[in-house]
């Protein structure tokens, strides 16, 4: 927390992620609707339509679909740090359950929160911060306080 009272952290890449390959950070996607309950309507429509192409698309997310009679249709995803994300899908037709998928899809799992800075380095160099004298030439040397100059006799 800082004083504005907002959370707030450094930029940071999840387990380095795109310094070699990308690694989706989801995992697991649980869909969980009911059978018979018309808030469920577009979620079996997605279901019948979509499910499979969005599992082709993402080969390393593995996708539970599950039936719970008498229950709010919502989309539970797991991330490989752990966090857990429920969304609820409750009235929304097949379009709208696939845009909710792709965001969390492209999400890291970390909480949406202020970044304090664009720019944050895990091992800051040792020879100090850059400024514009760093690289100034040796003949324009410093400041040197004026030596009086001695009379000739």
């Amino acid at each position: 927390m800082t004083s504005r009272g907002t959370p707030s952290r450094f930029l940071k890449s999840v387990l380095q992620n795109g310094v070699g390959r990308y690694v989706c950070q989801l995992k697991r996607i649980s869909i969980v609707f009911s059978r018979k309950g018309q808030s469920s309507l577009g979620v079996r429509d997605f279901i019948e339509e979509g499910v499979v192409d969005y599992a082709k698309k993402n080969p390393g997310t593995v996708v539970y679909v599950s039936p719970q009679p008498k229950s709010l249709p919502k989309i539970v995803a797991e991330y490989l740090n752990g966090n857990i994300r429920e969304e609820c899908i409750k009235n929304k037709t097949s379009q709208e359950v696939l845009e909710v998928l792709t965001k969390l899809t492209n999400q890291s799992g970390l909480d949406v929160i202020r970044i304090r800075k664009h720019f944050h380095t895990d091992s800051p160099s040792i020879q100090g911060q850059w400024h514009p004298f760093t690289n100034r030439p040796p003949s324009v040397g410093p400041i040197s306080p004026q030596h009086p100059r001695r009379k000739e006799d």
